[in-house]
């Protein structure tokens, strides 16, 4: 059976410079450039990663920035590694940190502020992924769980008038949409220009970074995004010209990018993107499943929801494409294994 008659959908939205966008941050590439520099000591140069079958079948080539390879094995190190190193550049540096976070965030925050000898609190939900609670709290960190993802939010917010407290939000900084955005500017810099740049969306911080570096480096390229449909807000956001939030946390095998809204300074940025795909659950679990077995890798749905959007956005070309996906972590504990693998989606080989 082919891939497209095998799943539900994927919805698309193809907006860029159809509606007012708002309030921009004066980000630049400057800023990315700068994070790269700050962050050098603190991570690691991911690979790139290619499947010879995956490009055969598609007729494309894909890339894959592999950041589960990164520390903490998620990109979120480089957020919080930029951030507090920003901190300490300018002086700021202060006496603790705190943090909410669904985990990948966490485990970043808690990491960086242990390189900074400082001590740092985490607020997050109770059904936080128990491996990456483990790793937050093995790193150091103080974890703080709260009924839903709302009231962790809440409580965060209420620490963050403490003094000499330092909230660092897990999208919603532009030290740490800058620092984000380092994974795809270095991976540019390695393979130079491309026709599309894909990469998750959460709260919109590393697809905000990614934006910034990919019009910089490679400005003919289209950078597009994904979310889970079952959590849509970024979506709905767009579609209405304002930030949109959930009232709930999303139920979604993707629970890295289960936030209940974007924020106001990768909104905008958001508004600028050329396409953005809502992927439903049966793909998420079908691209995680592939390629985890394609790329031999330990790849989380997050990441891998991303190739449900590439899948859908190569179908409107004519030519061939190289496309950038930036594979966000791979941190998946033994309950979203089982999960992900309840159904054999390797039956089906992907096609357009």
């Amino acid at each position: 059976m082919p891939f497209n008659a095998l799943h539900d959908k994927v919805c698309a939205l193809f907006f860029r410079a159809q509606k007012p966008v708002l309030f921009m941050s004066k980000l630049s590439i400057d800023h990315v450039v700068a994070a790269q520099q700050r962050i050098k000591p603190y991570v690691i140069k991911t690979p790139l990663l290619q499947s010879q079958l995956l490009n055969e079948w598609l007729g494309h080539e894909i890339i894959f920035k592999a950041e589960c390879f990164q520390k903490t094995g998620a990109f979120k190190i480089r957020g919080a590694a930029n951030i507090l190193s920003w901190l300490k550049e300018t002086g700021q540096q202060p006496k603790r940190i705190i943090a909410n976070s669904s985990g990948n965030h966490a485990q970043g925050v808690s990491f960086a502020s242990k390189l900074f000898n400082l001590p740092a609190t985490i607020y997050s939900a109770t059904n936080i992924s128990g491996v990456k609670a483990a790793a937050t709290s093995f790193y150091g960190a103080d974890l703080k769980l709260f009924e839903t993802r709302k009231e962790a939010d809440e409580q965060v917010a209420i620490a963050a008038e403490e003094e000499g407290t330092y909230w660092i939000p897990p999208f919603n900084h532009e030290q740490i949409v800058s620092g984000q955005g380092t994974a795809a500017l270095e991976a540019l810099q390695e393979i130079g220009e491309v026709d599309g740049v894909c990469a998750p969306c959460g709260g919109g911080g590393l697809l905000s970074g990614t934006l910034i570096a990919t019009r910089a480096t490679s400005p003919k390229a289209e950078v597009f995004g994904a979310e889970p449909l079952a959590g849509n807000d970024a979506a709905e956001s767009i579609r209405q010209g304002s930030i949109q939030r959930l009232s709930e946390s999303p139920k979604t095998l993707a629970d890295g990018a289960a936030t209940l809204a974007v924020g106001d300074i990768t909104f905008p940025f958001l508004q600028q993107l050329d396409s953005f795909y809502e992927v439903d659950e049966p793909q998420i679990a079908y691209w995680t499943q592939w390629l985890q077995h394609l790329l031999k890798i330990h790849v989380e749905p997050t990441s891998a929801m991303t190739m449900g959007a590439v899948a859908e956005w190569l179908k409107g070309k004519r030519t061939k494409q190289r496309v950038l996906v930036i594979l966000s972590g791979g941190n998946i504990d033994y309950l979203k294994m089982q999960a992900l693998w309840q159904d054999n989606h390797l039956e089906n080989i992907p096609s357009l």
